[in-house]
């Protein structure tokens, strides 16, 4: 591995096995879950090792992609693996009612708001692109990785919100998701325009790169997105649709205990 940010990948994977296996003690896990959260570590590998993790600190375009790969595409992976349910099933059952209040504070309830979770992973690139930001954090190693753990974080955040099969304590009706998504598909497609445009835009790099990048942004967002709505109406329940907040508790507690 290269770097401290080539050991993610691996504490990621070894982590979430290390629960499969204390999890199955109270019965199966499915294996599809598994493979879903697994992909999503290849995919931030395969964005931080090379040949694009080198690639992205000399070309703004290699920047795009691995902002695409990590921001947007792994952590859907990474949320369909139900990381949330799957440590509830592998802690002992006070720890996990620990991890049940704190799902549920009022400091959760704010970050997981929908609008919040749009904030944090789309509305930051504004901050990102057109400000002096983006030149300070790439010239400064330790930053430059905080950045990428923003990405995956947010990223993860805006997914679980969606369409995560873990339960969250502030999530709208799937209309009002989809609502959502198109804001966040309308958000990245006027970001990427005006990327390509050259517009106020504060990256020190050549204009090839730029229009590459923004291409790349356009495109790529389209199509992560459509991914993030597969997801969403795929598990849609009509019945239950708005019930997520009115059936935590159950959910949290079937977790704890293990599937029937």
């Amino acid at each position: 591995m290269h770097g401290p940010e080539g050991l993610l990948p691996l504490l990621m994977a070894a982590g979430y096995l290390w629960l499969v296996v204390r999890a199955r003690r109270r019965g199966p896990w499915p294996g599809w879950r598994t493979g879903a959260f697994l992909f999503g570590v290849v995919l931030v590998a395969v964005a931080l090792l090379p040949p694009i993790g080198p690639w992205a600190h000399d070309d703004f375009r290699g920047h795009m992609l691995q902002h695409m790969l990590i921001g947007m595409y792994a952590p859907i992976a990474l949320v369909l693996g139900a990381p949330v349910t799957l440590l509830l099933r592998a802690l002992p059952a006070r720890q996990a009612r620990r991890v049940t209040a704190l799902l549920r504070s009022r400091a959760m309830r704010v970050l997981a708001d929908p609008v919040v979770a749009l904030l944090l992973s789309v509305g930051v690139l504004g901050v990102l692109y057109y400000s002096p930001l983006y030149g300070v954090m790439s010239g400064q190693p330790v930053l430059h990785h905080l950045l990428h753990l923003h990405f995956l974080l947010a990223g993860c955040l805006f997914a679980w919100v969606i369409a995560g099969p873990d339960p969250a304590p502030h999530r709208p009706g799937v209309p009002a998701r989809l609502v959502l998504l198109g804001v966040a598909v309308a958000a990245h497609a006027t970001v990427s325009q005006l990327m390509y445009s050259g517009l106020y835009l504060r990256v020190d790099a050549p204009a090839e790169q730029i229009q590459g990048a923004a291409q790349i942004m356009y495109y790529g967002g389209d199509i992560a997105e459509l991914l993030l709505a597969a997801a969403l109406v795929a598990a849609w329940r009509p019945a239950r649709a708005g019930a997520d907040m009115t059936s935590f508790s159950s959910k949290q507690a079937q977790a704890v205990r293990g599937p029937r």
